[in-house]
């Protein structure tokens, strides 16, 4: 089985996942809830949603923030992500 890639790149070696600002979180799970490939884990004890699986996050994907209503999701800059993925692909990552 061959390890996934992203423009010639190892997924693995692309930083590209949602940050939780847990001061604006409510705990809608919304989120959650929207993503399907399985990028957050609940912790319903401790009342927080983990980004428990970065690497199956799709990379330039933003789409579960769009239905954050407290806007408590980001992510990295594109540009720079953009940039860092041209480079490891001149390294032959």
């Amino acid at each position: 089985m061959s390890e996934s890639t992203f423009m010639g790149v190892p997924r693995a070696k692309i930083s590209w996942a949602p940050v939780i600002d847990y001061a604006k979180c409510t705990f809608c799970l919304e989120c959650d809830k929207f993503c399907p490939h399985k990028v957050y884990e609940v912790n319903r004890e401790e009342r927080r949603l983990i980004v428990a699986h970065p690497e199956h996050c799709v990379v330039f994907c933003r789409a579960c923030s769009k239905t954050c209503g407290p806007d408590a999701l980001s992510f990295p800059n594109k540009a720079e992500v953009t940039e860092r993925i041209k480079a490891l692909r001149k390294e032959g990552a």
